[in-house]
């Protein structure tokens, strides 16, 4: 079976975990109804875009650092692999 796209965008949402000292950046998918197949591409779209809406909604400058920092690393990530 060839799959040539996905039929509908995967939605990720992203969490900030962890301690003060020690805070990461979870992901979780919402909706995986036939996702068969995952691009890296599209992964790491997704997961630049849960991060983006949680940066939007949080007041924490921890978490803010945090998902900057993330989202440029997830940029540096998509520029290697294109």
């Amino acid at each position: 079976m060839n799959v040539i796209g996905m039929e509908a965008p995967l939605i990720i949402e992203a969490k900030t975990t962890g301690s003060n000292s020690n805070r990461n950046v979870t992901y979780s998918p919402i909706d995986t109804y036939h996702n068969v197949f995952i691009d890296k591409k599209d992964l790491i779209l997704a997961q630049i875009h849960a991060c983006e809406r949680l940066l939007k909604y949080t007041n924490d400058r921890i978490d803010q650092i945090i998902l900057e920092k993330e989202i440029a690393d997830l940029k540096l990530m998509l520029d290697l692999i294109e």
